[in-house]
């Protein structure tokens, strides 16, 4: 993939980048959790019903996420990154579906979480995420200090609206090049952005081990891991 300083790259990553670092993605066959499937705890009506079960997923998913580690997929996209943006700052763009933080341990500044921070955590009143790395895995659950109310992971559930989606198009809008990493192409809005990056006439441009659902929607279809592949189809310099 050659690009040049004329052009804006948005990448669209999602559970397969986070999964070759060992994160479990939850979609696969037997995505559970203590023999829960996943919808059963991360859900509004999960959390009504017993938010300390609630925190008690997402705390083991805290533990997880702080025990993995960046993979080389991570890396290549943060030194695409560096390389594109040396005179214009805004000429990347990282929108991920995952709630980790590996990219950005891995050197990625000009990042969105769609879904949600992994490591943030909200008042259910005051509506305000803030850091939070703690573990809440006792009956005692965590309350606002402001308020008193209920916190909660700053997680994007099922049935829930994505973060910032007028953001994520207004950046898919002045891009040249949609590279979608790692995803289904099932999972609604962001399997959309690929159709609307074509009605824009942005090049689109997929990598994973196998065709997503939506597959017929790109130019091209790059098939094999993103640890693998990402780091040898960036035309860049040499370091």
């Amino acid at each position: 993939m050659h690009l040049t300083p004329q052009d804006r790259l948005f990448v669209l990553t999602g559970a397969g980048v986070s999964a070759e670092s060992g994160l479990a993605t939850f979609r696969g066959s037997g995505g559970l959790w203590n023999g829960h499937r996943v919808e059963e705890v991360a859900t509004p009506e999960a959390w009504q019903a017993d938010p300390s079960f609630v925190w008690r997923f997402y705390s083991a998913r805290r533990r997880n996420a702080l025990a993995a580690q960046p993979n080389p997929a991570h890396l290549a996209l943060a030194r695409i990154e560096q390389h594109l943006t040396q005179n214009d700052p805004t000429c990347f763009y990282l929108c991920t579906q995952n709630v980790d933080d590996l990219h950005e341990r891995a050197g990625s500044r000009r990042i969105h979480h769609m879904h949600g921070s992994l490591f943030e955590s909200r008042c259910v009143r005051c509506d305000q995420p803030f850091p939070d790395r703690a573990f809440y895995e006792t009956a005692t659950l965590p309350t606002c200090r402001d308020c008193g109310s209920l916190i909660r992971p700053h997680i994007v559930w099922f049935g829930e609206i994505p973060l910032d989606m007028d953001d994520i198009y207004a950046e898919l809008a002045r891009a040249t090049t949609l590279l979608v990493v790692g995803t289904s192409g099932s999972v609604y809005p962001a399997a959309g952005l690929v159709d609307i990056a074509r009605k824009h006439h942005i090049c689109t441009i997929y990598v994973g081990p196998e065709e997503p659902s939506n597959a017929a929607s790109f130019n091209q279809i790059i098939l094999g891991t993103a640890a693998q592949t990402l780091p040898a189809i960036f035309d860049l310099p040499s370091q």
